[in-house]
């Protein structure tokens, strides 16, 4: 029993190992391959959007959305203007159909929006102020819906770095 004990353990570990890097090289191939999209910042409260070393986003896609009406999982489809913002055409269940010049961000509901997955941006302690001018977040987006937060970006579209 012992001698499968090892064996099962070696097992696991190796299959952790691997979906581990298999997840590390889809997100290095959203971002070199993934499409650029700045979705507008919705208002918040100033006195809650910074705490500590990391800022809540909200996005102008996820308001006025009745989530009641929606299902837990789809997808936001947005078309972007000749400056790369996007803005929300539709939700739908699936990836496809999907017309030229439209592409699909993944969400899912929260308890009052839908969520795309980058509702918080991380930042070095004491650098706040610099991002109190972000007007847009940016997003690399990939085929299937996947994304991934890159950036904010001031009004400009300048990356605040």
């Amino acid at each position: 029993m012992k001698k499968h004990k090892w064996i099962v353990i070696g097992f696991n570990l190796i299959l952790v190992l691997f979906l581990f890097n298999k997840s590390i090289i889809e997100k290095e191939k959203i971002l070199s391959d993934g499409k650029l999209v700045l979705l507008r910042l919705a208002p918040v409260d100033p006195r809650s959007l910074m705490q500590g070393d990391y800022m809540r986003l909200n996005y102008e896609i996820s308001r006025n959305i009745s989530i009641a009406n929606i299902p837990k999982r789809g997808f936001c489809i947005v078309r972007l203007d000749e400056n790369g913002i996007g803005t929300k055409v539709r939700l739908q269940n699936d990836v496809k159909p999907i017309s030229d010049g439209e592409y699909a961000i993944e969400y899912t509901t929260s308890n009052r929006s839908i969520n795309i997955g980058a509702e918080s941006y991380f930042f070095e302690e004491g650098q706040a102020e610099k991002y109190d001018s972000a007007k847009y977040g940016g997003l690399k987006i990939y085929n299937q819906g996947s994304s991934i937060l890159i950036g904010l970006y001031d009004e400009n579209l300048r990356k605040i770095e």
